[in-house]
């Protein structure tokens, strides 16, 4: 027993070291790829305008920090209206996604009819959609939105209708013999088990809103990231568009991260599967 107990305890311990560990050495290789860069630019190994030196990458982020590229709208400009607009699309296309799916994935008569449909419309390459975007909505804020959560929505609601047509039966059964009713089932039952394929849909269509960002702030807008991209390639900034491709990464790590956690915090039991099965 005192064993088991010893045993445990070491478990605890060693978990939170190994992710310092982890993350520790993935801070360590980065800086070493950045030295490597640098010298290799230094000595002529890498072209220096095609990939900037860090050291050049870190004066073009001062100026646009301080001076703004274009002329007055610095980096944190671009920033904020980047994220802004993906936050805005990603809450619109989650708020009609998730309860569209799962009503559509707990109804067999609704998912049979709308699955052709999905399948379309999740195939559809979302910039070619831009145009009539933009002549439907015109090119300010609304058209921008509407396109981010438009290639958010399907990716959800996909990943939604799945996870609750895979909830085990076992499960339901259970439920109902228990003397559940179907409320209880839903939010007891469905719900929590779908949670991980909602969440999973989530991610994936974070990334989407990323990629679609760059391409609808290039039309009608000098503000933004992918306005910040057009901008440079206009000018022939290699060392502005790297800078413009570094915060795109950035910002889009650390909003996967926010979902990481607050999956942590609303599926504590998930989390916990997820270290046993490594």
């Amino acid at each position: 027993m005192k064993k088991s107990i010893v045993q445990s305890t070491k478990k605890r311990v060693t978990f939170p070291l190994l992710r310092l560990n982890q993350w520790g050495m993935g801070m360590i290789t980065l800086l070493v790829l950045i030295t490597l860069w640098e010298i290799g630019s230094r000595v002529g190994v890498v072209d220096p305008y095609a990939l900037p030196r860090p050291s050049v990458l870190a004066g073009s982020l001062f100026d646009m920090a301080s001076v703004g590229f274009p002329m007055g709208v610095t980096v944190w400009n671009h920033v904020s209206a980047t994220v802004w607009r993906i936050i805005r699309g990603f809450i619109l296309a989650t708020s009609v996604a998730i309860p569209l799916g799962l009503i559509i994935g707990g109804n067999r008569v609704l998912d049979k009819p709308t699955n052709p449909i999905v399948t379309f419309a999740r195939s559809m390459a979302i910039i070619s959609l831009l145009p009539l975007a933009i002549a439907w909505f015109g090119v300010g804020e609304l058209s921008k939105v509407l396109l981010i959560a438009y290639g958010c929505f399907w990716t959800i609601l996909t990943n939604v209708i799945e996870g609750t047509k895979q909830v085990d039966p076992g499960l339901l059964r259970a439920g109902r013999m228990l003397g559940a009713n179907q409320k209880q089932i839903f939010f007891r039952v469905i719900l929590p088990a779908t949670m991980p394929r909602i969440f999973a849909g989530m991610k994936v269509a974070l990334g989407v809103g990323f990629m679609i960002i760059v391409a609808v702030e290039m039309v009608g807008t000098i503000e933004g990231l992918g306005a910040l991209l057009m901008q440079a390639r206009s000018f022939y900034r290699s060392d502005v568009a790297m800078v413009g491709m570094i915060f795109i990464a950035l910002f889009g790590f650390l909003l996967s991260k926010i979902l990481d956690r607050l999956e942590r915090i609303l599926l504590p039991w998930a989390t916990g599967l997820e270290q046993v099965e490594r």
